[in-house]
């Protein structure tokens, strides 16, 4: 499975600006630019996206991990806060810290810490940093 989205960008980093599209529709050249990404600008960042799908990855796969030992989730929700940080190098997504408040009948908190863990751990979103990530770059002209 493939899914995607795409950018578009116009102008300086700091004047510029851009849009999110997502193969879905449900952003559909949605703003994003130096003052969503780095001030309180309204639009989005790509830190924000990728919180939610952080949030939403994790979320699915601790409800999967919960089904598998027998228990069902009355209530899942996750909050993903993403830090971006100026490194010496330049910005770097260093830390993503996960909030998870569920309300699971008949489910002990130990249990509960360990399947977190497991969905932690294997969400594939949590595995993205792990990822190969691949290029391909075209210089186009303009028309």
């Amino acid at each position: 499975m493939k899914k995607s989205a795409s950018a578009h960008w116009e102008g300086n980093l700091k004047e510029g600006n851009g849009t999110i599209s997502t193969e879905s529709g449900v952003l559909d050249h949605s703003p994003y630019g130096f003052n969503t990404r780095f001030e309180d600008g309204p639009g989005t960042n790509p830190e924000e996206l990728i919180g939610a799908a952080h949030a939403g990855c994790f979320s699915m796969a601790f409800s999967m991990l919960l089904g598998e030992a027998g228990f069902t989730a009355t209530s899942i929700a996750t909050k993903a806060e993403v830090s971006l940080e100026k490194l010496s190098d330049g910005f770097a997504v260093t830390a993503v810290h996960l909030d998870l408040q569920a309300h699971v009948p008949g489910l002990g908190k130990d249990q509960f810490n360990d399947i977190a863990e497991k969905a932690k751990l294997g969400c594939p979103i949590s595995k993205l940093l792990k990822a190969e990530i691949t290029l391909e770059a075209y210089l186009t002209e303009d028309v």
